[in-house]
């Protein structure tokens, strides 16, 4: 490349992808006017400030020449001397080239929009002296450089704002004419973080509005952590940051757009039902067979559900965070041991009242349904299921009913229903909208906003009913953030927020529904009979039975009554931010205090059907009556049934402070938090569970940079927890990591133009889970114990009783924390255009608690005893890789992947001692890997069973036949081994691209599973089981992949999908097994979305500032292996579908 006589735009090209040689180039053209070009010192201070990042000598000498000439910066010789030193040259230059002369100018008065944290200042006292110049620069750079750019923004601003006025007041002036008439040179220089650097001559203004525009890279520059940000370069911690936009999928839960949205994130969605979809995730996966795996989810600092964290407004998020090593959660203590969602909310930004709305129309249906046979097939292989266990037992259907059947001919007399369909609608309209009001001034600034959602269920609703019975969940929320100055260095903020869920829907949910329709016998009776001549005048719904109106009717069921719930939370917190420069610069302290309460109510009304069954039929007229088969049980009023009512009210009190300074190259910072959390629950119903919980604890951070080349940083936990004895109460628990910005290294100056970023970080550290026991086990040191258990009677006729003790709990004042050990490796570089980022992580979690195994029986305990003996490790691999490019003026792509494996295994696990069968040890294996039967296949005959060692039970041929591991002849539980993959994935990956060419943008994304395994249910899915779980006889439905394979008498097939039909469950095909296993694998097409943005010529004759159309769809397919149901639900096929969702909206600003 021949840097010298390229053009300006070819060096600019080359700036953006941080060309070394490019910067230099262009500096040099800006500040000597090389090759005739024009002198604009405010440029060429910007590019030799990039090249000062990279460590180039000519950046700075181009810097030294500006500090000695004076050339846009205040002469400082000091600092001069310092960028030349660095640039190898160590007699200063002579003052040989023009030097801009001072003119009189007016004092300019600033008014910017920029972001929440810029500022403003209009002080007005004269000062004429270089001292207070040179201090007032020295501080700029120090704020500039500050490893916590928490408001430094805004100091920056009010001291570059000094400057110049400083610099007015000090300049000559002569002369009786009017300072208006002189052409002023002077001019501004603003830069903020996450904002382009912008130069605005002043020309004799006195006023200057400005709007800066954001630079997305810049944005890249700061990291959020643990109770602050840092520069980008400086973090050290595992920390990925998620845009919001990619959280903007057309679905009220916010959790189902996790899933391949970012490396570190083990995701998946296991029902569709609205209300109860949260998806599961969790941080690097589960490296612990504790009580507790999930991560802490924090928002704007308060502790959340993720409950919470699905019914967030994505439009009100700034940032998104997944803290994943002890380095990054160090901080939170105990409860951040499985790893940290750090979500923080909008706040209002100076300027003019900005208005944001967003509409949404979406159609969701399911993503696949499981397909049941034909209603003749079903009574066939119905009485197969019967004569093939007992030949001599009567059949279930006629050879003349099933003769006389016709699938979809509606006949009464011979009923075929098709429950799901009318149960189901096949689709159902969702709707959301939101707006947001944000703006302020120089005394407080605001945010506020509300959402609204609706959701709707695919149930259908009969209308003899005057009520709805489908689901129909309606949101409310409600946001207002609001930050005052109250003084030039103390901020008071406000956060109110509001969540009320408004729930209508069927008595069960609509899981319970799903699984309804799967166990209902389709040719019993139809779900209603018409109304005859008989009963016309008759108000109730004549639903349809059998034999005494025992045998379930999914549609009476759903359609007898509704539910109504009622879920409310309120969160308020006051914070205060105080600077405390006037001790020493660089220290702040900041506090807050918030109260939330979460508050639930949920009541049914239902009336009782009555059931109709057929009492005569004329088979040469046709003609039919009905008879009510329960007249005393039935009622045609509505009845009324509480439900639960919860109440939590939790208060958390936190401070900071904080110190961060720079003292040449070198910068240093720390951080003390303490917290104090106090949670009650009046809900509960022991003692023990009643009583208030806390949770209180100290933890630092301390932050050393040198050069912006090498950092290091210590930080630290000191929690204490309620649930151990006071002498392991108390848990300190330190992190330390370094980190090496090669690429800012002298001698990777010559690779600089191809690697603009290389960057090694490395962090290890102790984590504590307190975590370890159920709820209602929360004291490990106290035992529970109730002395009004079952007694006994004794006496003249038993007539005299004492109540007995029951021990549920012993006490155990040994049981301590939880311990993980955990140490992460990352790659960080840019080359070309790509970013990426690669880990590798490790942890030992030890002192798990865990169920001994060694007491025997024969000790009498009444309780399980407890000890914190469990062992597991684990490792892992992050990747993260995005490549993004302009490919002209009006086109820019982005392409982006990413991977997480995640892998743990048991170190330690007390269990029974074997003599020679070594596969049940569970040492080496995940803590969800199962252990099962390996099935050889079905009994082809008789025969074979008899040669064969003894099974389970009464089985024959064609059930089962299991694998004898240890050759004893008998299949037992010592023939258990590890099969098939854990049931939590151990690999979850994404990528997808986005692509935008002048208004039109579109945006893809895949996520993708793999390495787990699941078990289809043998009992749920077997065809005519009744479940001995209902009070109503049922029959579960055939599904059709059944029907096409199975074992029969005709049809001996070793490896047929289903064994032996049976009309109940045999105990030797319901061991868990390698049978019924499935690989849980998949890739999906998670999102597409296309856009267009109105050109702002337009929208703003309009008086709009943006205005956006897009349609977006999800799930729209999936790849696996596994057919029969959507794979993503895994063994749960008969839960309420997961959902495919086609969405327009419109966004508008204004």
């Amino acid at each position: 490349m021949d840097y010298i006589n390229a053009t300006d735009s070819e060096l600019e090209q080359l700036v953006q992808q941080k060309d070394i040689n490019a910067i230099c180039e262009l500096g040099e053209r800006y500040l000597y006017g090389k090759n005739g070009h024009e002198k604009q010192y405010s440029l060429a201070y910007k590019m030799f400030h990039k090249g000062e990042k990279q460590g180039d000598k000519r950046a700075y000498k181009g810097l030294g020449d500006i500090y000695h000439n004076g050339w846009f910066m205040i002469k400082n010789e000091e600092l001069a001397m310092e960028y030349y030193q660095k640039a190898g040259i160590s007699v200063v230059p002579k003052d040989n080239l023009p030097q801009p002369q001072p003119q009189p100018q007016p004092q300019p008065q600033l008014q910017t929009q920029p972001s929440n944290r810029g500022g403003t200042s209009n002080r007005t006292s004269a000062v004429n002296t270089d001292t207070q110049l040179q201090s007032l620069l020295n501080t700029a750079k120090q704020q500039h450089n500050a490893s916590d750019y928490t408001g430094a923004s805004q100091s920056c601003m009010q001291i570059l704002q000094e400057v110049q006025r400083l610099r007015n007041n000090s300049m000559s002036y002569q002369g009786n004419a009017p300072i208006d008439k002189y052409e002023i040179d002077a001019y501004w220089l603003l830069a903020f973080i996450g904002y382009n650097t912008q130069e605005f001559p002043l020309k004799g203004k006195t006023n200057v509005t400005i709007q800066l525009s954001q630079n997305v890279n810049e944005l890249d520059a700061v990291e959020i952590v643990a109770f602050g940000t840092q520069k980008k370069e400086s973090v050290i911690g595992s920390i990925t940051t998620l845009s919001p936009k990619s959280l903007r999928v057309p679905s009220s839960n916010m959790t189902t757009a996790l899933a391949g949205q970012v490396a570190g994130i083990i995701s998946y969605q296991t029902s569709g039902e609205p209300g109860a979809d949260d998806a599961s995730f969790f941080v690097r996966g589960i490296a612990s067979f504790g009580f507790n795996t999930s991560p802490l989810i924090l928002i704007d600092n308060i502790e959340s559900t993720s409950t919470d964290l699905g019914r967030l407004n994505p439009d009100d998020i700034e940032s998104f965070s997944i803290m994943k090593d002890a380095m990054a959660t160090a901080l939170y203590g105990s409860r951040g041991a499985n790893g940290v969602v750090l979500v923080k909310t909008k706040e209002g930004e100076r300027g003019k009242t900005k208005f944001d709305v967003r509409i949404e129309g979406s159609n969701s249906r399911p993503t696949s349904n499981i397909e049941l046979a034909d209603p003749v097939t079903y009574m066939k292989l119905h009485n197969e299921a019967i004569l093939t266990r007992d030949p001599s037992a009567p059949v279930m259907y006629s050879d003349d009913k099933i003769d006389r059947t016709v699938p979809g001919s509606g006949s009464i007399i011979y009923p075929t229903n098709d429950w799901r369909r009318q149960l189901m609608k096949n689709s159902t309209w969702n709707g959301r909208a939101n707006m947001s009001i944000s703006g302020g001034g120089n005394s407080a600034t605001y945010y506020v906003s509300l959402r609204y959602t609706k959701d709707q269920g695919l149930l259908n609703v009969d209308g003899k009913n005057n009520f709805n019975n489908n689901i129909n969940l309606q949101t409310y929320q409600m946001r207002a953030n609001v930050n005052i100055n109250v003084t030039k260095t103390t901020q008071v903020r406000v956060n109110l927020s509001g969540i009320f869920d408004t729930y209508e829907g069927p008595i069960y949910s609509g899981s319970d529904i799903y699984k309804m329709v799967m166990k209902s016998n389709p040719v019993l009776f139809p779900a209603v009979y018409p109304t005859d001549e008989q009963h016309k005048y008759i108000k109730h719904i004549l639903f349809g039975n059998s034999d005494d109106g025992s045998y379930l009717n999914p549609y009476a069921e759903m359609v007898k009554g509704y539910k109504e719930y009622e879920n409310t939370t309120l969160l308020a917190t006051l914070g205060v931010t105080q600077d405390l420069n006037f001790i020493t610069k660089g220290l702040k302290f900041e506090g807050f205090f918030n109260v939330s309460r979460k508050s639930y109510y949920g009541q049914t009304r239902q009336y009782k059907p009555y059931y109709y069954a057929l009492s005569s039929y004329d088979f040469m007229t046709e003609k039919y009556s009905i008879e009510n088969i329960n007249p005393d049980s039935g009622t045609e009023y509505l009845d009324f049934s509480p439900g639960d009512k919860t109440v939590n009210n939790v208060m958390t009190i936190e401070t900071r402070t904080s110190y961060n300074q720079t003292f040449g190259d070198h910068s240093v910072g720390g951080l003390i938090v303490t917290q104090y959390i106090d949670s009650k629950n009046p809900n509960y119903k022991t003692l023990q569970e009643s009583l208030p919980s806390r949770n209180m604890g100290v933890s630092g951070r301390f932050t050393y940079a040198y050069s912006d080349r090498y950092f290091t940083e210590f930080n630290f936990g000191y929690n204490a927890s309620e649930r151990f004895d006071k002498k392991h109460r108390w848990g300190f628990f330190p992190s330390v990591g370094g980190g090496w910005m090669i690429s800012n290294e002298p001698f990777f100056q010559p690779l600089s133009s191809k690697i603009t970023k290389l960057k090694l970080r490395a962090s290890y550290g102790l984590v504590g889970n307190d975590k370890i026991g159920r709820v209602d086990e929360r004291f490990l040191y106290l035992s529970n114990v109730n002395m009004n258990a079952g007694g006994a009677s004794f006496g003249y006729e038993n007539k005299y009783s004492r109540p007995g003790v029951n021990v549920s709990r012993y006490a155990n004042p040994a049981i301590g924390w939880e311990k993980s050990r955990k140490a992460n490796f990352a790659l960080e570089a840019s080359f070309y255009g790509f970013d990426l980022i690669a880990e590798y992580f490790t942890e030992h979690r030890t002192d798990i608690l865990q169920k001994r195994a060694s007491i025997p029986s024969v000790m009498g305990y009444q309780a399980d005893v407890y000890a914190n003996i469990g062992e597991t490790k684990g490792h892992g691999v992050d990747l993260d890789l995005k490549y993004q490019k302009n490919l002209n003026k009006n086109a820019f792509l982005i392409v982006r992947g990413n991977l997480t494996y995640a892998h743990s295994e048991y170190l330690k696990y007390e269990d029974n001692t074997y003599d020679k069968e070594w596969w049940k040890y569970k040492i080496g294996y995940s803590p969800n890997q199962k252990w099962g039967y390996i099935a050889e296949g079905l009994f082809i005959d008789d025969a074979e069973v008899a040669n064969s060692p003894v099974q389970f039970g009464d089985y024959k041929a064609g059930d089962i036949k299991y694998r004898d591991m240890n050759g004893d002849g008998v299949i037992n539980s010592l023939d258990q081994v590890p099969i098939g993959h854990p049931t939590s994935p151990e690999i979850n990956y994404g990528f997808g691209s986005t692509f935008s060419y002048k208004g039109f943008d579109i945006n893809f994304q895949f996520h993708g599973s793999a390495q787990s395994s699941f078990w289809i249910d043998y009992d749920k899915m077997s065809p005519f089981f009744k479940d001995s779980k209902m009070s109503q006889k049922t029959n579960n439905q055939l599904v059709k992949f059944i029907a096409n394979s199975y074992w029969s008498e005709s049809n001996r097939n070793r490896y047929a999908t289903w064994p032996r039909l049976s009309t109940t469950s045999v105990a030797n095909n319901k061991e868990l097994s390698t049978w019924f296993m499935r690989d849980g694998s998949f890739l999906r097409l998670k999102l597409v979305e296309l856009g267009y943005t109105v050109p702002q010529k337009i929208v703003s004759k309009w008086g709009m500032s943006n205005l956006r159309l897009y349609m977006s769809s999800t799930n729209l397919f999936v790849l696996s292996k596994f057919k029969d149901w959507d794979v993503e639900l895994a063994g749960n096929g008969l839960n309420y579908p997961l959902q495919r969702v086609f969405n327009i909206g419109v966004n508008v600003s204004f």
